[in-house]
């Protein structure tokens, strides 16, 4: 579609707030702070809050820190926008970015006006809330959100093998991703290590983190005091932190609009063309391999498309951060390098800017703005992932308008990719595909989970048989390509390891 500048759609307002109060009963619940962020959105846009009241569609992702049946019902009533249409998301850390695609083209095809994308978490207050016997009444009534059914995000099979978790299936993916670029053990881990203090650097120069410590790569890799293992080989400064008080809220208009509202034109950052995708199988453990994602491919491929940019136009990225091989499969679709000598998060990462339940692609894109705003002429790109690299979504976006004005997803979705077949009763040679060893609260090898093919290369999912010797193995030594004989116990598999 030709551009028609005035329609082009525009981020004018954001805002973020971190949260950190002794006594719970005087911190804010979700939905203070999330019609606190609004307010301050409205500020940074040049607005008198009063305009909140003319929105006409409020978005809020999935709150974990509180029973609201629709918070973005609640959050329209309670900054005054009663007309607004409200979506309430359910989970997934691509949902704030894909329904600022989804918005973003609604405002160009003049099907909304005025967007509200707010959200907000209370993990940490409600951890020291319970821990100090204290009960908070933050629930809501009203009519029940409508959020998207989809399948559940672990299999049976998966469950029963205690692969229901995003801190004990990342793991797999990282030590898949190792043995497919070639790396040993150690050199992977100096290499993640980089890339990680680096986020930790960031991190630190960001206002809004809930971390901002600085820390070597040598203190975030390596397990020890306060910084245990958790799921080889990531060790708790390398996982996503989820008990945090954070908000963010992010105002998208046109740039007619923004005008009209008096807006000034320096508060003005385009979107410039998103994509999104659903990875085929939904179920990780059926996918054709575990260190690339077809969907993250073309999620990005459509972004780069809608907004006629390749990777090397762009000048900052925020890579979504749950856990490194997040980052590092990301980098492998772009073509990229962990070495990069562009910014790969803008925050510091989920680790250790916050990792705020479904929430933190708003932080992304509300702290890209800024970063766009100080960098006039730049292109950013955020990223976002839902489940186990399940659900993609990236966008585009910059101070300078787009070339075209998008009218609908440009990239065409190629045939889904078959499932792989999974034994239910695996028996016999094989030898492992990917694994992990999960520790206990004190940092103790627990049990190994490996996935693996059998002769025949069919997939099967089994325990580690043995005791801390044989898990000890797969912490020194690749354990990927290792061989065994899998056999059956109950309804689970176990894998007793040659030599």
């Amino acid at each position: 579609m030709a551009l028609n500048e005035d329609r082009s759609p525009v981020l004018v307002g954001v805002a973020q707030r971190v949260q950190k109060e002794l006594d719970p009963r005087e911190a804010q619940a979700p939905l203070g702070l999330m019609e606190s962020v609004a307010r301050a959105a409205a500020e940074d846009a040049r607005l008198d809050a009063g305009k909140l009241e003319t929105l006409d569609r409020v978005i809020v992702p999935g709150v974990l820190g509180a029973d609201y049946s629709n918070p973005a019902r609640r959050l329209a009533e309670a900054i005054g926008a009663r007309a607004a249409s409200p979506v309430s998301l359910g989970v997934g850390g691509n949902g704030p970015q894909r329904w600022l695609n989804r918005s973003a083209r609604d405002l160009a095809a003049g099907r909304a006006r005025f967007v509200l994308l707010a959200g907000a978490e209370t993990l940490a207050t409600r951890q020291r809330a319970r821990q100090a016997g204290i009960e908070l009444d933050w629930s809501g009534g009203g009519e029940p959100s409508a959020t998207e059914p989809e399948p559940p995000p672990s299999s049976a099979g998966e469950l029963r093998h205690r692969l229901l978790t995003p801190p004990f299936i990342y793991p797999l993916y990282e030590n898949a991703l190792r043995a497919h670029h070639g790396r040993d053990l150690e050199s992977h881990r100096r290499a993640v290590g980089a890339l990680l203090a680096g986020f930790t650097e960031t991190a630190a120069r960001n206002p809004h983190a809930w971390f901002r410590t600085r820390r070597s790569a040598d203190e975030i890799t390596l397990a020890g005091p306060g910084n245990r293992m958790v799921a080889f080989p990531y060790t708790k400064f390398m996982n996503a932190i989820m008990r945090v008080d954070q908000a963010a809220a992010v105002l998208l208009t046109t740039v007619d609009h923004a005008r009209s509202l008096g807006i000034p034109g320096d508060r003005m950052v385009h979107w410039l063309g998103g994509g999104d995708a659903v990875e085929t199988p939904w179920s990780f453990s059926e996918r054709a391999d575990f260190h690339s994602s077809p969907a993250m491919a073309r999620a990005y491929a459509g972004a780069f498309t809608e907004a006629g940019l390749q990777a090397e136009d762009v000048h900052g990225f925020d890579l979504y951060s749950c856990f490194p091989s997040a980052v590092e499969m990301a980098c492998d679709t772009l073509g990229i390098g962990l070495d990069e000598p562009r910014p790969l998060s803008v925050t510091g990462g989920l680790p250790y800017a916050g990792g705020p339940g479904n929430d933190y692609g708003t932080h992304a894109v509300a702290q890209l703005v800024g970063w766009l705003r100080a960098t006039p002429g730049a292109i950013g790109m955020a990223t976002g992932i839902g489940w186990y690299f399940t659900k993609h979504s990236a966008g585009l976006y910059g101070t300078l308008p787009p070339m075209e004005l998008p009218s609908a997803p440009v990239a065409p979705a190629p045939p889904p990719p078959e499932a792989v077949a999974l034994a239910e009763h695996a028996e016999g040679p094989a030898r492992i595909e990917t694994y992990t060893v999960v520790h206990d609260r004190e940092g103790e090898p627990e049990c190994g989970i490996v996935i693996g093919r059998l002769e025949d290369a069919r997939r099967f999912l089994a325990f580690v048989e043995g005791g801390r010797d044989e898990l000890a193995s797969l912490e020194t030594s690749e354990g990927v390509g290792r061989t065994g004989r899998v056999r059956i116990d109950g309804d689970v598999h176990r894998l007793h390891l040659d030599g």
